[in-house]
């Protein structure tokens, strides 16, 4: 036996009745996914330095970061600044992001080939180290010795030339190596050259090394204040004394050193929520306290060449996008992208509302309507009937009668409209009596 579900609506009917306008309202949200505003890629290119390099460590720490949120950072070795800026500048290149130290363009130019700073990470120091029975106090002192710079697109080449030209010298003054960083530490503790000259974070390995052999000095920028005046992108910092072993009290003094910071620089074409999300993961990373900056100091707008882009600004004066702190990065970026949509959608949905409910009320109805119609073609037949009626075809209505009845007591409605149910079902026994009653008065003739 056939059990009827007795629901309150009809999910079916609801369905029908408010799919179509679902439909093409899926239909334009979708479109407009697309179309509209595109969506941010899944995948960023950067180009980060040589292995074992600071940037290379700090790339890493943003994959993961980024891996957080479904987006992917492909990590592209290069030599360092140089190289990245004019990977990031070149328009047949895939890379969007790459860490450029201060100094290494001019703003105009930066503009030109559509750069855009998303700020500042860290202090980048300039490291001089030599060996010599007496301490170096200009860098004049350097003239005549074999002074390594690291390999071709590191961008340190044009930061010492600076230096230099500000010291009354000229590139000739001192024979400049290329080697790689590495290479170069090795060459320089094996007495094959003069002075070493790294521009890297404090945790670099190379840097810690050298800090700590003996015989080998660190030349101190006690100028280093005159540096800043004359070239903004460098900064004025000081190693403590003790920093690197408070114990054997290394270095035994403080030092003064000039340090441009290294920059996160994108191409303009670079998707603004993948700037914040960027942003976001460069605060997680570059926000703790070092031995040359404080808590919170980076990331920063500041001490930039290259314009800052307009959605790091937002960032450094509001926080992330509001969204962001309450819902994950892909679906707060759906709202930001389709908010004019979803309104729009909103201001259809108000009308076609009051068209909607007439709409499934009618579905509902028809179910007992279509059977009034057929009930009523019965009730012509009969007032139609006389005496002389066959009575076969009084059986045939009769018959007719009860499949309408059966197919009545099979439809399931809302339990709000079974009261129009029974309704017909009474109507129908009240059609069926008046046929019994046309049957008699044709037996009895």
């Amino acid at each position: 036996m056939k059990k009827i579900k007795f629901t309150l609506f009809s999910l079916r009917d609801l369905l029908v009745a408010f799919g179509p306008m679902l439909l093409v309202l899926c239909i334009i949200v979708g479109a407009a996914y697309y179309l509209v505003d595109p969506a941010p890629d899944r995948v960023i290119e950067l180009s980060a330095g040589p292995e074992n390099s600071s940037y290379q460590r700090f790339a890493k720490l943003y994959a993961t970061e980024l891996a957080k949120n479904k987006v992917t950072l492909h990590i592209n070795p290069s030599q360092g600044s140089q190289e990245n800026l004019q990977k990031i500048s070149d328009p047949d290149s895939a890379i969007q992001v790459g860490f450029v130290r201060s100094g290494s363009t001019e703003t105009q130019a930066a503009e030109d080939k559509g750069l855009v700073s998303l700020g500042s990470l860290f202090y980048e120091p300039i490291w001089i180290f030599y060996r010599s029975t007496k301490e170096f106090y200009t860098i004049s002192d350097l003239k005549g010795k074999r002074v390594n710079l690291g390999a071709e697109g590191n961008g340190m080449h044009r930061i010492f030339s600076q230096i230099l030209n500000v010291n009354n010298m000229q590139e000739s003054d001192v024979q400049i190596l290329r080697l790689n960083d590495v290479d170069a530490t090795k060459a320089f503790l094996g007495d094959k050259m003069d002075v070493v000259v790294l521009s890297a974070a404090s945790d670099s390995p190379l840097v810690q090394q050298l800090l700590q052999t003996p015989g080998v000095r660190l030349f101190d920028f006690v100028q280093a204040e005159a540096y800043t005046r004359r070239f903004p992108f460098l900064s004025s910092v000081v190693l403590p004394r003790g920093i690197v072993d408070i114990g054997l009290d290394i270095p035994s003094r403080d030092y003064h050193l000039i340090a441009p910071t290294a920059t996160l620089v994108a191409h303009e074409s670079l998707h603004p929520a993948l700037t914040g999300l960027l942003l976001q993961a460069a605060r997680k990373i570059h926000s703790k306290a070092d031995w040359f900056s404080d808590q919170g100091e980076f990331p920063s707008d500041k001490y930039t060449e290259i314009p800052v882009a307009t959605e790091a600004e937002k960032f450094y004066k509001n926080g992330p996008p509001m969204l962001q702190r309450y819902m994950s990065f892909w679906m707060a970026n759906f709202f930001d992208r389709m908010w004019v949509v979803l309104i729009t959608a909103g201001a259809l949905l108000l009308p076609l509302s009051k068209v909607i409910p007439p709409l499934y009320v009618w579905r509902i109805r028809s179910r007992i309507y279509r059977w009034y119609g057929q009930l009523r073609i019965v009730e012509q037949w009969i007032d139609e009937a006389d005496e002389n009626s066959p009575l076969q075809r009084l059986e045939k209505q009769l018959q007719h009668l009860d499949d309408i009845e059966e197919k009545v007591n099979n439809t399931s409605l809302p339990l709000s409209y079974m009261e129009e149910l029974y309704h017909l079902r009474s109507h129908i026994r009240f059609v069926r009596e008046r046929l019994q009653e046309r049957m008699k008065g044709v037996e009895v003739v």
